[in-house]
């Protein structure tokens, strides 16, 4: 175990509390713990407030504990993998899991829906405001990661360009919009098996919401001249009765109006359009930000981290599915080659092209060297008792998502992961000029 001060200058304390498998996982970088006080900075800079008279983060660091964060208005239970100190960037994925329960204590456990603020366990809660609790939680966990370095901003990029490749290719959108997966906690618990998540949608009000975020973030920045962003938002709303536990309840009219005072607009028909819409375009706000979603044979450092994390190999955007080390096949997307091809989850492939040794590599390679191929990749599949060859039509090789920049002087999207002055949250030339690399 080892405890270290985030914030030597503040009369609050705030402490890192890590327990670890073995002494070994505590060894580190001295960087990377100044990234984790840089976090603590980068928040109040953001908020201008606590709302807690000390804050320890509890963070285990084992492979044999599951993964997760809980939140608390004074504390974070953390559960993280083991290499997170010692193998920094296949830890790359987790290193918003700090950020986003940190932002909790303002945004959830202070500032909280007036439908979860309940006086006892025999009123039911109400989450049809998740879509800020975890959603606006969401985005300031990427933003911070990257202001404090835990991230590089290409880290975070990437992290976007994840998000948003997933929800601009999820067929589920067609017929369930954003507000209704609020509810998921209700119909479907989230420690409940979910089959075809992509078809069926789940929480993506975290995901999903934080495109709306960014989105919204992006517009007062445009519509204000760089003058006004969603950090006011968070300042005026978050932000308020420094030093108060609270808990300070809101609705969604609150929301609405608190938005309208950094920038007056039709808020109330902006969130719900994103709220109630079937498969809206959710790029809007990264277009806005001086960027494009693109697709390249390199997957990236934040990539692979998420495939180490999952202990899996995806082809999400390509073929449209993940196997495990041994070929069993964990997630299909709906609708895509895979799916088309007659695999679900569950099934083992057990040969690609008809060899049978390292399953997983060897549909790399195929989906590497479809574009010079005619025919499908075949692929020998064991479902239940039965054995077959599925063929899978694909030829477009390895897709992994990315942003590419927009010739722009200084996206503002660059402007908003910088990590800010004490009083400026990131200077762009306004409005941005074409000409740049």
């Amino acid at each position: 175990m080892a405890l270290w001060d985030l914030d030597d200058d503040g009369a609050v304390p705030v402490r890192l509390n890590v327990f670890a498998d073995g002494p070994e996982l505590l060894e580190f970088h001295p960087e990377w713990l100044a990234a984790h006080r840089a976090l603590i900075k980068e928040a109040y800079k953001l908020f201008e407030s606590k709302h807690y008279d000390h804050y320890d983060f509890l963070v285990t660091l084992s492979d044999k504990i599951a993964g997760g964060g809980i939140e608390h208005h004074r504390s974070s239970q953390d559960q993280t993998a083991a290499n997170y100190f010692t193998d920094w960037d296949k830890a790359l994925s987790l290193h918003e899991l700090l950020p986003h329960e940190y932002v909790h204590s303002w945004n959830g456990k202070f500032r909280r829906p007036v439908g979860l603020a309940t006086p006892n366990y025999n009123v039911p809660m109400a989450d049809d405001l998740l879509w800020v609790y975890e959603g606006q939680t969401q985005y300031w966990g990427k933003v911070l990661a990257a202001r404090s370095g835990l991230w590089s901003k290409k880290d975070a990029l990437d992290a976007v360009a994840n998000v948003a490749a997933y929800y601009k290719e999820q067929a589920g959108r067609r017929w369930r919009n954003l507000q209704d997966t609020t509810y998921d906690e209700v119909v479907a618990p989230r420690f409940l098996p979910r089959a075809w998540p992509s078809w069926r949608r789940s929480l993506d009000y975290y995901d999903e919401g934080l495109l709306v975020w960014l989105d919204a973030d992006t517009l007062i920045r445009e519509q204000s001249q760089g003058r006004y962003s969603l950090d006011d938002f968070a300042r005026r709303f978050f932000g308020i009765k420094d030093g108060c536990l609270g808990p300070e309840t809101y609705t969604f009219e609150d929301v609405a109006a608190v938005l309208n005072d950094v920038l007056a607009y039709d808020w109330r028909s902006f969130l719900l359009e994103r709220l109630r819409s079937l498969d809206r375009d959710p790029l809007d706000g990264i277009t806005r930000g001086g960027y494009r979603l693109v697709y390249s044979q390199d997957p990236g450092k934040y990539y692979e981290s998420l495939e180490s994390r999952g202990k899996s190999t995806s082809f999400w955007y390509s073929l449209g599915l993940s196997v495990d080390k041994e070929g069993k096949v964990k997630t299909v997307r709906w609708e895509g080659p895979t799916f088309k091809a007659g695999l679900s989850p569950g099934m083992q492939i057990q040969a690609v092209n008809g060899v049978m040794s390292d399953v997983a590599g060897r549909l790399k390679e195929a989906v590497k060297l479809s574009v010079n191929t005619i025919g499908p990749i075949e692929v020998t599949i064991k479902d239940q008792d039965h054995s077959r060859v599925a063929r899978i039509d694909y030829h477009d090789g390895a897709r992994y998502p990315h942003l590419q920049r927009i010739q722009v002087q200084k996206p503002v999207l660059d402007c908003i992961l910088a990590a800010r002055k004490a009083d400026q949250p990131g200077e762009c030339t306004w409005p941005p000029t074409a000409g740049a690399g």
